[in-house]
């Protein structure tokens, strides 16, 4: 069989040598043991400014199994590992973050949960002991809220996951712009099992999810895979106007009896009340609506500058035609 190691890359020039030593080093002792007949180690080089993409050219040029994408600009963490999935042509595919948090070693334990028949190996991590207290809390918080929003999506599991050929191919029918990958695979179904480890501290450079992409990106999941929180807007607005009419009639109530308060409280706060509802709300219409409006203009998600392999110049034959160019 085919194994295919999708790694996305945004400035990660001081981690790169590492990771693929190690990667290879796993990927030839199971070659070794004739688990694998043959594997690729595909980069994905996000648009990187610093000297990322002249490594990974280099490594392509030298190892006829290292692949490099390399994308017009950066689009992001969610747009370069689906380029990497998109392009993969192994019989079973493993993500993985170019930082080394998530351990290499673990591809073995994969690829035997994957001969027993599952389609799907989840990496969930067992402890977030060596996180902040915040986001240790803010992701646990995270995970819950979107379990309650009906979401399907595997708890303290990022990026790290081994798929089949099958699931892939029914992962590449999901077209929309605003994609999350997390919650997708779970969506799609078929035999899945999780494995647990322990996440190492990052190898080198710095952390490319600042407390901003992260609340981005999590808003981005529970926009994309959930309307609750539409209907979390209804009932609000149904229980102020409840409480209004109950307002109301208590203060028809004390101006036929004489008991009145004087003063602006009483009708200041209730405005600004729900004015503040009402501003929140429709923000959160256009969320949804800017949503609609950018799967409706069809932009591609990634554009592809260059495909980099060994022997091969002018990007090369490892990919399909339609892929050097392609523009999903």
């Amino acid at each position: 069989m085919q194994l295919d190691i999708v790694i996305p890359c945004f400035n990660e020039e001081a981690v790169l040598n590492e990771i693929i030593l190690r990667v290879k080093k796993i990927l030839e002792e199971l070659k070794g043991r004739k688990l694998i007949d043959g594997y690729n180690i595909i980069f994905v080089d996000d648009g990187s400014d610093d000297g990322t993409f002249e490594i990974l050219k280099k490594f392509s040029q030298k190892d006829k199994s290292v692949k490099t994408i390399s994308l017009s600009r950066n689009f992001g963490h969610q747009a370069a590992l689906t380029a990497g999935l998109k392009f993969s042509k192994g019989d079973a595919v493993i993500t993985l973050d170019a930082d080394l948090q998530d351990p290499p070693e673990l591809i073995d334990t994969m690829l035997q949960r994957f001969n027993e028949g599952f389609e799907i190996v989840y990496g969930v991590r067992d402890d977030r002991e060596q996180d902040t207290f915040f986001k240790r809390t803010s992701a646990t918080c995270f995970y819950k809220l979107m379990l309650w929003f009906g979401v399907k999506i595997i708890p303290h599991h990022a990026e790290y996951r081994l798929v089949s050929r099958k699931v892939l191919e029914a992962f590449k029918q999901y077209g929309e712009v605003n994609i999350f990958i997390r919650g997708i695979f779970p969506f799609i179904g078929f035999k899945s099992c999780k494995i647990n480890y322990k996440r190492d501290i990052r190898f080198a450079g710095k952390t490319k999810y600042p407390l901003k992409a992260m609340l981005k990106f999590g808003f981005e999941g529970i926009t994309s895979f959930s309307v609750v929180p539409l209907r979390i807007a209804s009932v609000v607005g149904a229980f102020v106007c409840f409480i209004t009419l109950i307002a109301s009639a208590w203060g028809f109530l004390a101006y036929f009896t004489d008991n009145t308060i004087p003063g602006w409280t009483s009708t200041v706060l209730p405005i600004y009340f729900l004015g503040g509802v009402q501003l929140i709300f429709l923000g959160l219409l256009g969320e949804y609506i800017g949503k609609i409006f950018l799967e409706v203009k069809k932009r591609p998600r990634y554009i592809v500058k260059n495909v980099l392999s060994e022997n091969d110049k002018n990007n090369n034959n490892f990919f399909d035609s339609h892929d050097k160019n392609d523009k999903s």
